[in-house]
């Protein structure tokens, strides 16, 4: 995300700063690294990430694995019954029994099935909803024991951009807001670079501290003129 000014670029040097210390928390300690799915606000109380329901994936492989449970269940059935078995069942069981383990489609076969089962178990033991950060909750008022409130990253990449743009000297910025860290690119078009660089870490450090969020990111700056022309 990027805005642009109506000043006239000058220059083309560059200068650029390495990740940040972490903001302060709410305590006035910087924030350390936490656990991927839980943090410590500053009221001492574990803070979760939301939990997506994952609701299309869940009903795709309860859907498939429906169908394919009672496809087989009417072919037994119906062997029970006195009738021949599928033409497809009889030359699955064939194939099963005469091809070797080395063969290509039983490699092939064993590796999507392995895939598949991978992908589902990351998808119930993770999170999700990646673009959603956690915010602090509230202390020292009744009632909001349970309330969760989360940010979206896009969101605070625009708040974070708009105050990026209030900072004297630049001309557009970029700012995007990841779960552990913040990166924010600017151009001056006037100005020292390395004051507009310490200016923009400042205003950028204060708010991201303001957005309240559970884990402190860190910030990284950098700071270039535009390119002439």
């Amino acid at each position: 995300m990027s805005a642009n000014t109506s000043r006239q670029p000058t220059g083309d040097s560059d200068l650029s700063s390495g990740p940040g210390q972490a903001a302060p928390t709410a305590d006035g300690t910087p924030g350390a690294a936490e656990d991927a799915t839980k943090v410590i606000d500053g009221s001492g109380r574990p803070t979760h990430r939301f939990w997506s329901g994952r609701r299309i994936p869940a009903a795709l492989a309860a859907l498939l694995s429906a169908a394919a449970v009672g496809f087989l269940l009417y072919d037994v059935v119906a062997v029970r019954a006195g009738r021949n078995a599928m033409r497809w069942r009889r030359r699955l069981a064939k194939e099963l029994a005469t091809r070797p383990l080395d063969d290509v489609w039983m490699i092939v076969g064993a590796a999507v099935a392995m895939a598949l089962g991978l992908w589902l178990f990351l998808l119930a033991v993770t999170p999700g909803l990646r673009r959603l950060l956690p915010m602090r909750r509230p202390t020292g008022i009744p009632g909001t024991e349970d309330v969760r409130a989360g940010l979206d990253r896009r969101a605070a990449a625009l708040v974070l951009r708009d105050r990026a743009m209030q900072v004297p000297g630049v001309q557009s910025a970029q700012v995007a807001v990841g779960r552990r860290k913040v990166k924010a690119q600017a151009r001056a078009h006037f100005r020292d670079l390395e004051e507009v660089r310490a200016d923009l870490h400042a205003e950028l450090g204060e708010a991201v501290t303001s957005l309240g969020l559970a884990r402190q990111p860190t910030l990284a700056v950098r700071v270039r003129r535009p390119k002439k022309g």
